[in-house]
């Protein structure tokens, strides 16, 4: 079983919530996997202190242009639907940043003056954590495409064989490709939000994305609840989305976050409130949306 801890926008407390699962199933039968797929900010190895054992470098094959053998036709620029390459007068320019590495461009070619050499964009790291597996992937700095490194992550757990248990993936914020890539694959979506007119506006994006494009089961969790919750209950019900669980706004909660320290160690009362939030999460997404 795969479940998706997501949201709309940073800092919802998304983190702290996917690890929060983690460590809560951690603790039962049968194996629990957390992988932090936010590859631009990945922090939840801050919280878990895993002890890696394994280190993958991330590539990405990107074209390479022979320029004495390359005619200067265009084709490989009409084909590229990224605009990542383009052809002028006796030259050919490739945008490495705009690349998504899918090949077109050699293909096309009628002079075959175009070769893919593998580039490095990030890597991934795993090992064991708190009785837990763990792996999480890392974009390198000033790379563009976080997807394709996304992509390995998920499919490294899938060949360590870490699929037959539960994975709980912390996804990076926002609805964009990242976003996607993320959830693609997952049996159902955690929306982390907050009760602001920022969070209501970023939760509606995701629902879209999570629920109404990639079709999956989704619930909600409102964090920072201190009262008036800026419509997100009211949508939630109208939408007909569960709202498995409310974290209220608390200076001490954000203290131990701040410190690394998770949210079930610092705070034991809480360890059933999150037994209670993973069995919900499980039955949703073994059901389907309600």
């Amino acid at each position: 079983m795969r479940i998706a801890v997501a949201s709309g926008k940073g800092g919802t407390g998304k983190t702290l919530i996917a690890t929060s699962l983690a460590l809560t199933a951690g603790n039962g039968a049968g194996r629990t996997t957390l992988l932090d797929a936010d590859v631009e900010a990945p922090n939840a190895a801050l919280f878990v202190q895993p002890s890696f054992t394994t280190t993958r470098v991330v590539e990405q094959m990107m074209p390479v242009v022979d320029e004495d053998a390359c005619l200067h036709c265009g084709r490989c620029a009409e084909v590229c639907q990224y605009h990542a390459i383009a052809a002028v007068p006796e030259r050919t320019l490739v945008f490495q940043e705009l690349c998504h590495g899918c090949g077109s461009c050699a293909l096309a070619c009628p002079a075959n003056a175009i070769c893919e050499v593998p580039r490095a964009i990030g890597y991934l790291e795993a090992g064991e954590a708190k009785g837990m597996a763990f792996a999480h992937g890392m974009l390198n700095v000033s790379e563009a495409m976080a997807t394709p490194v996304i992509r390995a992550l998920k499919d490294y757990a899938l060949e360590a064989g870490w699929e037959d248990g539960l994975v709980i993936i912390d996804c990076p914020p926002g609805t964009s490709c990242p976003a996607i890539e993320a959830l693609q694959g997952a049996d159902m979506a955690l929306l982390v939000t907050e009760p602001t007119l920022f969070g209501l506006h970023d939760l509606r994006l995701a629902v879209q994305v999570a629920r109404d494009v990639l079709g999956l089961p989704t619930a909600v969790v409102i964090n920072k609840v201190t009262g008036d919750d800026a419509g997100v209950e009211s949508y939630c019900r109208q939408e007909g989305l569960p709202v498995l669980m409310q974290l209220p706004m608390r200076r001490e909660i954000a203290a131990a976050y701040a410190t690394g320290c998770p949210l079930i160690r610092a705070f034991p009362e809480w360890h059933g409130v999150m037994r209670e939030l993973l069995q919900g999460v499980q039955h949703l997404a073994r059901v389907g949306q309600p």
